[in-house]
């Protein structure tokens, strides 16, 4: 699926998956993670299974920085410390 999604605010495509967390059955399925857009540099959190993908204000900026602190060992420092629309 990461091959058809697009940034939605710019929609540049292809877009940075970074992977936290991963399924076993079926194979490579992502679990928690992001997505990163190089040209905005927004990243998008995928929850669940679930990419979350909204434009800037209708996103939940409490969850996000949570979910941000939770992985931010995980994740690379441009997304935890530079992203948009926010970081940590």
């Amino acid at each position: 699926m990461i091959d058809i999604l697009a940034c939605p605010m710019d929609k540049h495509h292809p877009l940075e998956l970074f992977v936290v967390t991963a399924s076993e059955e079926p194979p490579d399925n992502v679990l928690e993670g992001a997505l990163y857009c190089t040209e905005c540099l927004r990243f998008y959190p995928i929850m669940e299974e679930i990419p979350i993908m909204l434009p800037d204000d209708l996103r939940n900026r409490e969850q996000e920085i949570e979910f941000l602190a939770r992985y931010a060992e995980s994740l690379p420092e441009k997304i935890t410390a530079g992203a948009n629309p926010w970081h940590l």
